[in-house]
Parts: structure tokens; C-alpha cells; sequence
């Protein structure tokens, strides 16, 4: 009798030497205490062997995981629709990537275990699937993660009926991210001054999103930014420090929004009962994390609170393209 291989995994698919272009989209649930659904959503994430999750960041204070995933991306250069985008005549538009259908089993698996209303923690969110920034790798564009950050943002629509929102080159006109969450009120605390719980969104959308529902909200699954952005490093620095207001403070003189380091964008968060934590996303073509911590403990040091040293929440983008490849190309 030969031997049975009904459960021997089947060969790793490899790479073929025109796939050039890579994506990588940085997903964040609004969830990283329930075992439950970060399992469910861990599980997904490996259906398929050419996409890669090449880091992961959970806290426990903030309630919040990020899945930073790398695949390739193959594009028609004549513009024809891959399924959900648009595009204008002869641009060119991404018509398949495998990381589009794992990213879809992953959302459906967060919005299938996790129930928002239920849900709380030290950092702001508006959905249980709160954001996908995507990020070109490789040879990739802009342009082509553009279209595929589209093609996502109207297949979260589809499978849970929730407002999207694009945000930088993923929006006709290049809308922040910023701008979007002030506006649907993403960084008012809702609970116990410094915490968020439930949903932050009314019952009636104060802008139309870009897609999905405008009107009707699900206060279990919450809206979805979804964007487009040059590669972004997550960098966080603890002040020993327990009061939130005085930490913001220090967090206006970083950003680049309020006149400090050029595209840093921070949030003071309560991390614990003696620490808040100045985290940071920052482009670092324009500044580094050693300038944030630098700004960040002359700022501190001038109120007399101590500042630990901060501590990366991702990979660089070189290696991120190196882990894939390595783990994508690999024999079995």
C-alpha cells in the first residue's frame, strides 16, 4: 500500500523572475486580548504561501494588533480593471495580487470575532478593521498600490456592509488620514478620560465616506480607513510620566502637523499606571526615530520627566522585501 499524503503540504508555488513589483499593507484590528479572534485572524493570514506576514505588533494596553504583510503585484499597464477598481483610460491598475484575497479572509475573520461595542482600550479606533495603509515595494508605484488599496476598500464594503474611508493617494484629492479621523471625531477619548470603548462614530456619518453605506452604521464593525502612503516606520517613546495632557504637550512639539519633525505624526497614550507613550508613525526619508527621541527628551527634560529610550514597532522596508522573498522563494 502506498503511503497516504492526504495531509502533506502541498509545494511552495515560487516566484517567477518577472514578479518585480511588491505591496505591502500594514492592517490594524481593534483587538490583541481576545486569544480567540487573534487566532482566527492569525489563521487566515496564512492561506496562502506567496503572502507573507513579515511582522507583527499586538499591546495589551492599547487593544490593538498590527499584521504587516508582503506579496506581489501584477499590473496591466493598458488599464484594464482588475475587479473593483477604476482607473482612467491607460493608466495602469493592478489586476491580481494574492494578498488582496488574505487580506479579505483576515477582515472576515476580525469582523466574525470581535464585536466592537464590547471592546476597549488605551488607543483610538472607529472599527473593528481600523485601517489599511498600503505601501509600494520594489518596483512598484504609487499608482499601482493605489489601485489596489481601491479595489480593497470595495471589497471590505461588500463583505461588511461598513463605511470606507481612502485617505493620501488612495483619495481623488490626497485627503490625510488626519483629516479624516478629526473629522469623524477618531481622537476624542470616550471612556474614563484617556481610554476609548464601544464605538466613536454617531448614528449619522458627519461626511460621506468614499464607500460603503453612508447612513447606516454598524456600531459591532465600526467604519475603515483604507491609504496609500511612502513606506511609514512605527516608533514609540515612554515618558514616566501618568498624565496624559501634560505628555500631549510634549507630543505638539514632534509632530509635524503643530510645526515640529517633518511628517511624524504622534499620539500621547496612556500606557500603564506610570507611563504614557509618545508613538509615532514618520516617514524616514524626512526624519528619524533618533530625532523623535532626541526632541522628545529635550521637551521632557525642561518638566523634569524622565524619558526611556523608545523602541521600533516594525521592520524596514528593505527588510521586509528580504523576509518575504526569503520565506516566498524557499524550497520546501
Amino acid at each position: 500500500m502506498e503511503p497516504h499524503h492526504a495531509n502533506k503540504p502541498k509545494p511552495r508555488p515560487k516566484l517567477s523572475a518577472k514578479h518585480s513589483k511588491f505591496i505591502s499593507c500594514k492592517l490594524y484590528i481593534s483587538e490583541s486580548r481576545n486569544a480567540t479572534a487573534v487566532d482566527a485572524v492569525e489563521r487566515a493570514s496564512k492561506s496562502d504561501p506567496q503572502v507573507v506576514v513579515v511582522s507583527q505588533f499586538g499591546d495589551h494596553h492599547y487593544n490593538r494588533f498590527r499584521y504587516t504583510l508582503v506579496s506581489y503585484i501584477v499590473v496591466d499597464d493598458d488599464g484594464v480593471d482588475g475587479g473593483g477598481g477604476s482607473s482612467a483610460a491607460g493608466e495602469a491598475i493592478v489586476v491580481h495580487s494574492p494578498i488582496r484575497k488574505v487580506l479579505l479572509a483576515m477582515m472576515e475573520a476580525a469582523f466574525s470575532s470581535i464585536d466592537l461595542e464590547s471592546q476597549s482600550g488605551a488607543h483610538p479606533r472607529m472599527g473593528v478593521v481600523d485601517d489599511l495603509s498600503f505601501h509600494p515595494v520594489g518596483q512598484a508605484t504609487v499608482e499601482d498600490a493605489a489601485s489596489l488599496a481601491r479595489q480593497v476598500a470595495s471589497d471590505i464594503a461588500c463583505i461588511a456592509a461598513v463605511p470606507v474611508f481612502l485617505y493620501a493617494a488612495a483619495h481623488p484629492a490626497g485627503k490625510s488620514v488626519g483629516a479624516v479621523r478629526r473629522e469623524l471625531g477618531y481622537y476624542r477619548p470616550n471612556y474614563r478620560g484617556n481610554q476609548w470603548s464601544g464605538s466613536v462614530l454617531p448614528d449619522v456619518l458627519p461626511v460621506k465616506p468614499d464607500v460603503g453605506p453612508a447612513h447606516v452604521v454598524s456600531h459591532k464593525r465600526g467604519a475603515t480607513t483604507v491609504g496609500v502612503t511612502p513606506w511609514i516606520e512605527g516608533y514609540n517613546v515612554p515618558v514616566l510620566c501618568k498624565d496624559v495632557a501634560t505628555v500631549r504637550r510634549i507630543t505638539r512639539g514632534v509632530t509635524g502637523r503643530s510645526g515640529g519633525l517633518p511628517t511624524v505624526q504622534a499620539l500621547a497614550l496612556f500606557h500603564g499606571d506610570d507611563c504614557t507613550e509618545i508613538a509615532c508613525l514618520l516617514d524616514p526619508d524626512h526624519a528619524s526615530a533618533y530625532q523623535v527621541q532626541t526632541v522628545v527628551e529635550q521637551i521632557a527634560g525642561d518638566q523634569g520627566l524622565e524619558v526611556e529610550q523608545g523602541y521600533y514597532t516594525d521592520i524596514t522596508k528593505d527588510e521586509a522585501l528580504d523576509k518575504y522573498l526569503k520565506i516566498a522563494c524557499a524550497d520546501d
